[in-house]
């Protein structure tokens, strides 16, 4: 029997685990749901560090809902089947304004006199997903499926930051302990974005949109790496029993008020007038949206109507979707080339007659791989649909048959490199081929230009025509070569449009390089699965090369976010006799290689900006540069911990969030000015 002072100790360890995890539930909600966080991530990692030390000395205290247990599942083999009580109806659809004014017509008939009114949602490119509390616990989440049934997929659905495991309830509230939730899971564009740049990086298969990649996440069994996706939630129906609310719009500030994430743009519409305007609105501020949108959903508001309106077939008579135009052209595919990728990746690519769609010409577009093309049936001299994936990549989605001419021809994957003419690969398990010389020229190309690029290394001037025109002349073979240049001035000097200026300022770019920060130089080397994000938290772990050179795979595994096939492709490739050289050679030209030593103490340290809209001088990856550059550091959201954010064209809502709490709102002039004065 333990003693009473072991038991007061006992108490007093169960408090403090509960007191830690209430604080760090409230700041997940600031940062994943109101996007207002209140302390720096390193304050976060201590409190999350202290609860973990805290539970796995005392595990009696673990409990489902505690923050530490979001990515505990172990890899499943298959999805249970999950009955819905309440089935999940797909909704009707309306592609042009007098569909809608026909749906209000049948509400009108159907609840005779009653006055009614609407609700307007967003509607979300994303997947459908079924949430159920129990005790104020999540206990469930669930796919659409057919609608009758669907994957239990709680393990992966707990990993996602913006979904509380645990209800934000009031004290001595019993009403909403139980209750269902509808939603959507989607990725943000900028998210999206930045995760199929490291996979193309890295050498993996890029997704097609958004909304593929939530699905295919959705359905990975590993929820170790569903946590490393940019998922994100967004609720917008309650079930309830116990509700003595009768509209959908206090069903959502309700749902907003027990910590799930509403989006701000659904709007109480008086009548059909007003949903056809708000509809009009989004289908051309849609691009201003952080993600993918692909029309609105119009819901009568009161509940009681809703349940007397009832449903037809799968589709509510109560709601009904109005669908945006689709973003696609059709164009002739005039051929079918391959690239290689500077880890030897053979990716087929389409070379289309130039067409216009959404704000660009486009005449090339992905086609990702041998199995892609089989399965699309694509045929050189098809008529085929480009769609800008995610508004952003362009890519063939499929081909118009009735188009198909008579000389149409099947497309052959060649069985050599088209650079270096060696035999290519394909990996068990994997969809593309790889050649595997590592001397192959677009190779040694690909891995100057993107040890050489801005987020890398940054060598102004070392762009893709001029590494082309140094490869091909013999003077770079490897990335170590680009500090020996300097040797070469007079070979330089005398080639063409070049000239004294411009090799100057070559090599003083070359030499600026060599205080790029650790972190830079590991993406720099463009190790396969190594992306900017972790290559400094490599940088960070570590502190040196030599340390990580050192570690073994399970020593890797110990970093945040690296799992076995990340650790294993680090592991080898720093055991590989022609990587040793390399960093020798680094190392002996000067570069950074501790990271405490190479951290930047600008006069814009402990300055947070944000950037918003589209700048005209430059990119935004250029932006942020200029930024940390000076030790300033960029944020994707607006806080009451923002310094600055910086405005181009058509900002988005961050700027009025900015104005809303009088943060310092600089357009690209006095961001520059800014710039200068700090330099």
């Amino acid at each position: 029997m333990k003693s009473a002072s072991s038991q007061r100790a006992g108490k007093e360890i169960q408090s403090e685990i509960e007191r830690l995890r209430r604080e760090i539930r409230e700041h997940d909600h600031r940062y994943y749901v109101l996007a207002d966080p209140v302390i720096s991530d390193f304050d976060y990692d201590q409190l999350m560090r202290k609860l973990t030390e805290l539970e796995s000395q005392h595990p009696e205290f673990i409990t489902p809902d505690s923050p530490t247990q979001r990515v505990g599942g172990e890899p499943t083999k298959e999805f249970r089947q999950i009955r819905h009580p309440v089935p999940m109806l797909s909704l009707a659809n309306t592609y042009n304004e007098e569909e809608l004014r026909d749906f209000d017509k049948r509400v009108r008939n159907l609840l005779g006199d009653e006055e009614y009114n609407y609700v307007s949602e967003l509607k979300f490119d994303g997947v459908a997903l079924r949430l159920v509390y129990e005790n104020g616990l999540l206990a469930l989440a669930a796919t659409r499926g057919d609608g009758e049934a669907g994957d239990d997929i709680t393990a992966n659905v707990r990993t996602i930051r913006s979904v509380p495991l645990k209800l934000a309830l009031g004290r001595g509230e019993t009403r909403y302990r139980n209750i269902e939730v509808r939603g959507e899971v989607l990725m943000n564009r900028e998210g999206f974005q930045k995760m199929n740049r490291e996979r193309e990086e890295n050498g993996e298969k890029t997704f097609a949109n958004p909304r593929n990649a939530t699905a295919g996440t959705l359905k990975l069994q590993d929820p170790k790496e569903v946590a490393r996706r940019p998922l994100r939630f967004f609720s917008y129906y309650l079930i309830s029993d116990e509700s003595d609310v009768d509209s959908q719009w206090g069903s959502l500030q309700l749902l907003k008020k027990f910590g799930l994430p509403v989006s701000d743009h659904a709007k109480r519409c008086k009548d059909i007038g007003q949903v056809v305007e708000t509809a009009r609105y989004w289908e051309t501020e849609r691009d201003n949206l952080p993600f993918e949108i692909d029309g609105n959903v119009v819901k009568v508001d009161k509940l009681s109507q809703q349940r007397r309106l009832g449903a037809v077939a799968k589709s509510p008579r109560w709601a009904i979707a109005y669908k945006f135009a689709a973003r696609q052209a059709n164009t002739t595919l005039k051929d079918i080339t391959v690239q290689v990728g500077r880890i030897g990746t053979i990716t087929p690519v389409a070379e289309l007659e130039s067409v216009y769609l959404a704000g660009s010409t486009i005449s090339r577009a992905t086609l990702h791989n041998e199995d892609y093309i089989k399965e699309k049936d694509i045929r050189i001299g098809d008529t085929v649909i480009v769609e800008k994936s995610g508004d952003v990549i362009p890519a063939v989605v499929g081909y118009i048959p009735a188009k198909r001419p008579s000389g149409a021809k099947a497309y052959k994957f060649p069985h050599r490199c088209p650079s270096c003419g060696e035999p290519i690969t394909r990996l068990e398990g994997e969809a593309a081929y790889y050649c595997e010389n590592y001397e192959c020229p677009s190779q040694v190309r690909g891995r100057i230009e993107h040890f050489a690029s801005r987020r890398a290394m940054d060598i102004e001037g070392m762009g893709e025509s001029v590494v082309d025109q140094l490869v091909s002349l013999g003077l770079l073979r490897s990335v170590a070569d680009i500090y020996g240049l300097d040797s070469h001035r007079d070979e330089l000097e005398a080639l063409e449009r070049w000239g004294k200026k411009s090799v100057d300022n070559l090599l003083k770019a070359v030499d600026r390089s060599r205080s790029r920060p650790f972190g830079k130089l590991l993406y720099g080397l463009g190790i396969r699965h190594v992306g900017e994000r972790t290559a400094q938290l490599l940088a960070e772990h570590f502190g040196s090369m030599q340390k990580l050179m050192d570690s073994s795979e399970d020593e890797l595994q110990f970093v945040s976010d690296i799992g076995p096939t990340i650790a294993e492709s680090i592991y080898r490739y720093f055991q590989d006799k022609r990587t040793r050289e390399l960093v020798g050679r680094l190392r002996a030209a000067g570069l950074q290689f501790d990271e405490a030593a190479s951290l930047k103490k600008g006069k814009l340290s402990g300055k947070t900006f944000v950037i918003t809209g589209t700048l005209s001088a430059f990119g935004r990856d250029e932006a942020k540069e200029l930024i940390e550059n000076l030790g300033g550091k960029t944020t994707d959201s607006v806080s009451k911990k923002t310094d600055f954010v910086v405005v181009g064209e058509n900002p988005g809502s961050k700027y009025g969030k900015a104005q809303k709490l009088k943060i310092t709102i600089l357009n690209e002039v006095e961001f520059l000015k800014l710039i200068e004065k700090n330099k």
